[in-house]
């Protein structure tokens, strides 16, 4: 094929197409044509509309005076067992027709009572539509099968066990066309699938010398007009014996029971439209046969029959094409339900992996964040985002999150229930001209029902050269009417603007995702009120605890303590090197469980305690803790480096709690380094106060980072390191009363930093 001179290749963007052209509106004048109900028939049978009480002729084709020698006019009112021969009684054979049939059923073949010279057999076609009874009378030609004989059963069994060898669709529609032009002897049989627009892409071929070939072209949606599209879903083979035919009107126009034209949308005769006779011309092209893919209830594609001079095609070569198009309607259908099964298999696998990370984390973000690839890979995306009333986390290649947030503010203005997908950002979000110089595609949809919080996948546009077969843009003629071009030659075109089409598997999975999410989120909302509960109820007991152990175990152990150092004292004399060894380990644990017992006094007061806020200077708390702490590092070497501190608003008795346990720490993971480094030092942020604290001591491993402020969690011994494994959860819990955060960072071996974070007042330097 070559390109039309001069002007093989056009570039075209999809800012170009805009609503209400003239273009536009051609189209929907050319959709409007009462193709259902032209009035005439083709003129290769002819048809009698009859009345299923008394089976008279309510209405007939003109030329049925061919074949029985009366007028149509004529004909109104006779029966139709006048008009043919006694052999054939219609009200018997009708009881074979299936009462739910709308289709044309070969009732039989008959014998004409006044036969014409063309024909005296026909074979008559009966189905009910339109509150009348539709009969169809074809000649019975000579059989055109392999065998002579209209024998199709070889080629059909050939064809059903060649399809089930296959391994794509594409090899399973060539296959398809190599039987059905066999089967039919047409010059050229050609498949093609459509789009998602109405596009139509040729995928296989099959075609005599001398017959252009369409492999790999595309033939525009406008080809096809909209109720044209419905017509091939429901009607499943048409046939045009002649292009250049004459029709034959229906007398009378109208059917009688209705009043309006008779719907032919099922019968076999009925006439086409002129503009789609003219374009078959063009395409020079005089008979056809469609052949119609219906997969899930929707058209998928078309298997369309050329030849170049008139060419008939028998019931009995139309009735194994049928059953040749149904067997690969079914067989694709079996296919990509097969892969969309594959698909959401691989997709609810994901969904699983996110919701459990979900679950293991403390929010919904957290636990995404957790699993970037598998979100990405979720929606066969690029990019994605996940917004949050506090924060917008980006993954893979995004737009600027400036962007992003521009986006979701356009989104909560749109339907918050459905999933929004767009495949192309500059033709849907036109509100957003900046959005679509990032991405091509977005596809997003909402995880909560009253804050904004959104999931986004992001694909990238993707320029793509489409090869049609001819210029897409027909012609519009005087009247405002479409003209069929004339050439099909390949024609160029460069489309931008796109994304790779969201497969709606994607977005039935989005939609199943969010009700996961939205199940996850409503659980941890029950699960955190009913813990709510139970911490109300632990701080009682833990008040209970306290009170228990301040009255019931401080003095014991006091009294442990004590006599230990009486007997030490007065008695040591009397007791062996071992006894006196057992003395002091008694002491030891005394005074372990004494500090043990304080320290949890202490940590339950933290709860209770009224907060104090004031001016604090953390500078002066620092110089006071070192001064009480230097016995504990005398004899090392440790370098200071302790920078000017803010000042914070806040309780200065728990503030130096929490200095006190980090800096006590610090002091203690450095013991053997030489020197031990300790830093303390503040950052300003926006809304915040950073305090931390670092040194070069043991470090620790970052997996367990979330047990460091937990009650009793240790990441050392206690031989190597002395400790009740309360001071870290009390630094949190004072904090946290300040509404303020803590975390750390470390390495093993490498040091620790520790941080906390407290709300900036307008008094905070």
């Amino acid at each position: 094929m070559r390109f039309p001179p001069g002007e093989d290749r056009i570039t075209r963007s999809t800012s170009l197409t805009t609503a209400h052209t003239a273009f536009d509106q051609a189209v929907e004048r050319c959709a409007q044509e009462p193709i259902k109900v032209p009035g005439s028939i083709q003129p290769q049978g002819f048809m009698l509309v009859l009345d299923e009480q008394d089976l008279c002729v309510l209405q007939a084709s003109e030329n049925a005076e061919r074949w029985l020698g009366a007028a149509a006019p004529e004909l109104l009112g006779r029966t139709f067992a006048e008009l043919i021969s006694d052999s054939f009684d219609l009200r018997a054979q009708m009881q074979y027709l299936p009462v739910d049939e709308v289709f044309p059923f070969h009732i039989g073949d008959v014998e004409l009572r006044q036969p014409s010279p063309d024909c005296s057999h026909m074979r008559v076609l009966v189905h009910r539509h339109d509150q009348v009874l539709i009969t169809e009378f074809e000649p019975i030609r000579t059989a055109s099968g392999p065998s002579g004989h209209g024998d199709y059963y070889p080629l059909v069994r050939a064809f059903v066990g060649s399809v089930l060898k296959v391994s794509c669709i594409v090899e399973l529609l060539q296959q398809s066309v190599l039987q059905i032009k066999r089967i039919t002897g047409f010059g050229r049989v050609k498949a093609y699938r459509f789009d998602a627009e109405g596009n139509g892409e040729v995928l296989a071929e099959v075609a005599d010398p001398g017959y252009p070939s369409y492999l790999g072209l595309c033939f525009p949606a406008s080809d096809i007009p909209r109720q044209a599209r419905e017509l091939y879903r429901v009607n499943r083979i048409r046939v045009i014996e002649d292009a250049n035919y004459i029709a034959s009107p229906l007398y009378p126009h109208s059917n009688p029971r209705t009043g309006k034209p008779l719907d032919m949308s099922y019968a076999a005769l009925r006439a086409v439209s002129p503009v789609h006779l003219q374009y078959m011309r063009n395409m020079g092209t005089l008979a056809s046969t469609s052949l119609s893919i219906v997969v899930d209830g929707k058209l998928w594609g078309l298997i369309s029959c050329h030849h170049d001079q008139p060419h008939a095609v028998d019931l009995p070569t139309r009735t194994a094409c049928e059953l040749l198009a149904s067997v690969l309607s079914l067989q694709i259908e079996s296919r990509e339900a097969h892969t969309g099964t594959q698909t959401m298999l691989d997709m609810r696998q994901r969904i699983v992996r996110m919701l459990a990370s979900m679950a293991d984390h403390d929010s919904v973000s957290a636990g995404l964040n957790a699993l970037p690839q598998v979100l990405l890979d979720f929606a066969s995306a690029t990019g994605a985002a996940i917004i949050s009333a506090e924060r917008c986390d980006l993954i893979g290649v995004t737009p600027p999150a400036a962007q992003v947030n521009a986006l979701v503010h356009w989104l909560s203005q749109q339907d918050a229930e459905s999933v929004f997908s767009s495949d192309n950002v500059r033709r849907d979000i036109q509100d957003l001209p900046e959005l679509a110089k990032h991405v091509g595609g977005v596809l997003a949809v909402a995880i909560s029902q009253i804050h904004s919080h959104y999931l986004v996948w992001f694909r990238p546009e993707q320029v793509r050269t489409v090869n049609w077969a001819g210029r897409p843009e027909k012609a519009i003629s005087a009247a405002g009417s479409l003209n069929p071009r004339h050439s099909f030659e390949r024609w160029q075109e460069d489309v931008g603007g796109y994304c790779e089409p969201w497969d709606p598997l994607i977005i039935e999975g989005v939609a199943e995702l969010r009700i996961a999410v939205l199940g996850i989120v409503l659980r941890k909302a029950e699960e955190l009120a009913q813990l709510a509960g139970e911490l109300r109820q632990s701080n009682k007991e833990l008040e209970a605890f306290s009170y228990s152990v301040s009255h019931d175990l401080r003095a014991p152990l006091r009294h442990i303590a004590g006599y230990t150092e009486l007997l030490t004292e007065v008695e040591s004399e009397n007791f062996s090197e071992r006894g006196q060894r057992f003395l002091k380990h008694i002491e030891e644990a005394a005074h372990f469980a004494g500090t043990l017992v304080d320290n949890l006094l202490n940590f339950s007061q933290m709860g209770r305690s009224a907060l104090r806020m004031s001016d604090v200077d953390l500078n002066a708390l620092v110089e006071t803790i070192r001064n009480e702490l230097a016995p504990d590092f005398a004899g090392r070497t440790i370098i200071w480096d302790v920078e000017k501190l803010p000042k914070v608003i806040a309780d200065p008795a728990f503030i130096n709690l929490a200095l006190h346990n980090l800096i006590a720490n610090a002091i203690k993971y450095t013991r053997g380094r030489e020197p031990a480094r300790i830093e303390i030092r503040a950052k300003q942020h926006p809304h915040e106060t950073e305090i931390y604290i670092r040194d070069n001591g043991v470090g620790f491993d970052m997996a367990y980072a979330n047990k460091l402020f937990g009650v009793f969690q240790r990441l050392h011994r206690m031989e190597d390191f002395e400790g009740t494994g309360i001071g870290l959860a009390s630094v949190r819990r004072i904090i946290e009363r300040h509404d303020g955060r803590v975390w750390a960072d470390g390495e093993i071996n490498q040091g620790a930093s520790f941080h906390f974070a407290l709300p900036r007042h307008s008094s905070n330097t």
